[in-house]
């Protein structure tokens, strides 16, 4: 017993000396992390359930079957990463359909995304906090931060590691959300023209989807999924508000509105869409009109930092240097 007491107190002078106060509480942080991302597979790994794989397999086989061996590859790809959906995906609904709608919103389609979102979080936080902890062990070592210090340092870069992935998808939903603004008018012109020449709204919206795919993408690809459901026969009106919630813009809804109400009270599509289209020239022009009125107000701050200092130098800077020169020469 004498021993082993004698071995810890060693140990903990030698970690006292070489990473100061808080070496014993730096190592047990560190070891208790690796500690829980070797628990981590453990936790991950669940049990199959023999009928629900036979299950499985039995409707692979009969999606598969006369597709070759490629797709039953595939099969068994998509039936890995299902294996960690529990974790990796939001058990209630109502978070896991916000999240859902957020990434379609930012442009991301995949069955997947939901999970591969999740992953990116969880993955980064855990190497941003990896990072941290061998930053703040560093800093222990050559000198003697505080502990404040220390758990800013290890936390902070875990913290910005998991917040990365949303703010990447926010900044990405914003950008999409704002070029589908700015290309809207445009397409509702297009497909104003391509109505009066008489061709029917579907056709106008597989026309104005090849027109705008280079200046507009975004709304291309709007534009062509709602072509390619409607080819597949789902209902005009489901289509039409399902493109409105993975927009996620007030003039898109708009739009979708006029057209169920259009097509629900039997009135003319080109007559409607004359009028919502010059509306949305309209609202593109205050929006412009309202970024020029806020330019000088802007402008202000900048005009003030690099305009009144210099001339306040060439007003005042030779009165103050006389000033300075006469108590100089009085002093003497």
């Amino acid at each position: 017993m004498e021993t082993i007491t004698n071995l810890f107190n060693a140990a903990n002078t030698w970690l006292t000396d070489n990473f100061g106060d808080l070496g014993p509480l730096l190592i047990i942080g560190v070891l208790g992390m690796f500690l829980v991302l070797l628990t981590l597979p453990v936790l991950l790994k669940k049990e199959k359930d023999p009928f629900a794989q036979l299950k499985n397999d039995a409707q692979r086989g009969t999606r598969d079957e006369g597709d070759g061996p490629r797709l039953r590859r595939g099969g068994r790809k998509i039936n890995k990463l299902d294996k960690y959906s529990s974790f990796l995906e939001p058990q209630d609904a109502k978070a896991y359909s916000d999240t859902r709608l957020k990434l379609l919103q930012a442009g991301y389609r995949s069955k997947d995304a939901v999970r591969t979102y999740h992953f990116l979080q969880f993955v980064l936080g855990i190497i941003f906090l990896i990072f941290g902890a061998a930053y703040a062990i560093f800093a222990s070592a050559t000198g003697d931060p505080s502990i404040q210090v220390l758990l800013g340092s290890v936390l902070i870069p875990g913290v910005v590691g998991y917040m990365l992935p949303k703010y990447w998808v926010t900044k990405r939903r914003e950008k999409r959300q704002e070029e589908i603004t700015n290309g809207f008018p445009d397409s509702l012109d297009m497909m104003l023209v391509c109505v009066e020449a008489g061709q029917s709204l579907d056709q106008a919206i597989i026309r104005v989807s090849k027109e705008i795919k280079a200046g507009y993408p975004a709304l291309s690809e709007e534009y062509e999924m709602v072509a390619n459901e409607m080819k597949a026969g789902k209902d005009k009106t489901s289509v039409l508000r399902d493109m409105s919630e993975r927009a996620g813009v007030a003039d898109v809804a708009s739009f979708v509105t006029v057209l169920i109400q259009s097509a629900s009270f039997g009135t003319s599509i080109s007559e409607a869409l004359r009028v919502f289209s010059s509306e949305m020239r309209d609202k593109r022009i205050m929006r412009a009109e309202e970024k020029a009125n806020t330019l000088p107000t802007k402008m202000t701050l900048a005009t003030m930092m690099l305009t009144v200092p210099p001339l306040l130098i060439i007003l005042i800077g030779p009165s103050i240097y006389e000033i300075a020169e006469t108590l100089g020469s009085m002093n003497f």
